[in-house]
This record gives C-alpha cells, sequence and structure tokens, in this order.
C-alpha cells in the first residue's frame, strides 16, 4: 500500500512523559548519569533508538507500528507517526526527515516537520534493517529476503539497486561507504562505490550466530556481538590486506555460582572518545569498553529488562538505552523503558583506539 499524502499526529500539545534527574557525571551507576527517564514510550517492544545528526531529538520505532519523535531537550513527544506494519529499524535522513523497515517489507519515508508519510518502495519479504550514507546519497536496506537495495532519495521516485546475498539479513551498519552486514554467522563489509565487486565473507565467531554489527568509526572495520555473549573488533591494515583485532567475552553472567551466556543486542561507538564503544545484553547490562586497553571502564546497574538498542547523540555526551524486550528471546513481557544518560565524564585514560 503507498501511504502518499498520510499523515500522521503531531501532538497540539507537548506533553512531557519524561521524569527528571539532576545533571551528574558518570561515575558507573545508572543513578549518577541519569538525565532522563522515558516511561512507558510505546505499546509494544521497541526495536530501535537513534539520535538526530546534529540535535537531541530521538526517533523511536516499535513493534506497536508506529515510529516516534522526541525532543529529549524539551522532555516532549514531537510527533508520532502510525502505520500498518511493526516496524523493526528506523533512520534519520537528516533533522526533518527520517525512514523506516517493517514487517510488511515497506520503506516509508516521514517529513518530520509536516508529518506527511509515503512509502518508497519495498523488499519481497521482512524488511529488517535501514540506514544512510550521506557521502552517497543513499539508503541502504536489508530483508529477510536476503536482499541489499540502495536507494537514490534524490530522485522523485526513489530508484533501487539490488544486491543479493547468501541469507537473511540479521543486522546492518552503514558508515560513509562502507556498508556493514550481519548474516547468520559472517560479516560482509561492502564498498557502496563498488557496490558490485565481490567481497570476502568473515566469522569472527567461528560459526557462532551474530546478533549485531557496527561499523568503527576511527578505523577502517567493526564490531560485532554474539548470541554466546561475545563481543568481536576487526580492523583492516591501509591496504586490506591484514586485519587485525580480538575477540573477548563481555557479557558472560553468573547464575547459582555457574556462567552462563547472553546475546549482545546492541553495540555502539563513542562519537567523542576514540576507542570507547558501549554494548547492552539480552540480561539488561549496559557496559562502556576500551577498546586500546581491552578493558571495562563501566557497568551500569542492571535495566529492569533486556537491552534493546544503544545510541549516542551527535557529541557524544548523551546516551539513550532502551530497555524492553526484543522479540528474539522467550521472554515477551516487561516494562519499556528509555533511558537517557550524561556520559561527558567517562574517564576512559589514554583510550585511543586498537
Amino acid at each position: 500500500m503507498n501511504l502518499k499524502g498520510h499523515h500522521c499526529h503531531i501532538p497540539e500539545h507537548h506533553i512531557p512523559l519524561f521524569s527528571h534527574a539532576p545533571k551528574l557525571k558518570m561515575k558507573g551507576d545508572n543513578s549518577d548519569s541519569l538525565l532522563l527517564k522515558l516511561e512507558a514510550p510505546t505499546r509494544d517492544a521497541i526495536s530501535r533508538v537513534r539520535f538526530a545528526p546534529h540535535s537531541n531529538n530521538l526517533l523511536i520505532s516499535s513493534w506497536d507500528s508506529s515510529l516516534r519523535l522526541y525532543d529529549v531537550d524539551a522532555s516532549l513527544l514531537r510527533l508520532e507517526a502510525p502505520s500498518e506494519a511493526p516496524l523493526l529499524d528506523c533512520y534519520f535522513h537528516d533533522e526533518a526527515v527520517a525512514f523506516s523497515a517493517a514487517s510488511d517489507g515497506l520503506i516509508r519515508r516521514y517529513d518530520l516537520d509536516s508529518g506527511i508519510i509515503d512509502t518508497i518502495g519495498g523488499h519481497d519479504d521482512i524488511a529488517t534493517c535501514i540506514g544512510y550514507s550521506s557521502e552517497t546519497c543513499q539508503l541502504i536496506t536489508g530483508g529477510f529476503d536476503k536482499k541489499l537495495l540502495l536507494w537514490d532519495i534524490r530522485m522523485e521516485k526513489a530508484v533501487s539497486c539490488l544486491r543479493s546475498v547468501a541469507a537473511e539479513i540479521d543486522s546492518m551498519s552503514v558508515l560513509g561507504f562502507s556498508l556493514t552486514v550481519g548474516i547468520e554467522a559472517s560479516v560482509q563489509v561492502f564498498d557502496l562505490r563498488k557496490f558490485d565487486a565481490a567481497v570476502p565473507s568473515k566469522e569472527p565467531f567461528s560459526g557462532t550466530h551474530l546478533r549485531c554489527v557496527s561499523s568503527i568509526p576511527y578505523a577502517e572495520g567493526f564490531a560485532a556481538g554474539s548470541v554466546d555473549g561475545r563481543v568481536a573488533l576487526q580492523i583492516s591494515d591501509s591496504s586490506g590486506s591484514n586485519d587485525n583485532g580480538y575477540i573477548f567475552r563481555c557479557h558472560p553472567k553468573s547464575k547459582q555460582g555457574k556462567h552462563h551466556l547472553t546475546p549482545v543486542n546492541d553495540i555502539a561507538f563513542s562519537p567523542m572518545i576514540t576507542g570507547a564503544f558501549v554494548t547492552g545484553d539480552n540480561e539488561g547490562y549496559v557496559t562502556i569498553w576500551d577498546a586500546k586497553n581491552r578493558k571495562r571502564l563501566i557497568e551500569l546497574l542492571k535495566y529492569p529488562n533486556s537491552v534493546a538498542s544503544l545510541s549516542y547523540n551527535h557529541d557524544g555526551q548523551l546516551m539513550a538505552v532502551a530497555s524492553s524486550h526484543t522479540y528474539k528471546e522467550a521472554k515477551k513481557t516487561g516494562e519499556r523503558l528509555i533511558f537517557i544518560h550524561s556520559v561527558y565524564n567517562v574517564d576512559v585514560g589514554s583510550t585511543s583506539g586498537i
């Protein structure tokens, strides 16, 4: 269904939905760093939170089929845009336009000022992932139809470029000209300037399935999180002939004196501090890491539900944590909350990359 001309809801009276906390420095305790808590922000599981490119507006996609835009600075709901299918991912094009990927396969565009929604196209199955490259002016989407689609959104009618892959696309990360894709147990990194070129598949966990991937912003490489609680960081040298990096088990949790494994649901790199990144797991733990020194900096107190998504704001001083079930685990109940933390004073010592 083409939704061109459909309008989403822009609240006439912006009702604050956040509870406030004083602005304090992060010391390894959620209460020290918590600025805002958004209670019951959606009617179903949260699939993604993303900060805007240049502001503290926060985009939220949900299994309740709605896309929401929150103004974190003002603690206000700016927009709620319903659709006909659960939303699995969302992404900002710029401050005024956003996109979503949905279970009906459709890719929707949202004018965040006017509230108008239109459909630019779709996949033949569930659309799982979405990203945007400002360098190529292309929207990139992936889905369970085993296809990567590139959309030139400068055209009046977006034109897609197709690339088929071996299996369903589980996760994706776009940074500059680089497209990192997680497919079952493998990672493929595409150059958007040479999208048709063959690329090798890498298995960072030797057959164990991935849960998430993230491009490394300060180097040519990626981080991947596994279903068994490991994170792999892999960086290519300038020639592309050699890779270096490491794997560590970051989220093994102890129950009755024994370790059990919990999936790493999301990874985000700090735009402010080279080498600092954060992971969130299925048990509700968020940890900030020093990549160079391969050590844990801070583990926040356990959240009430799984960590579904993480996002830093544009200057790296704020971090959003979505605490929600994910439909990737048996537990499909519990609170849905979004926490906004101040991370401007994390002590990373001499962190400067791997």
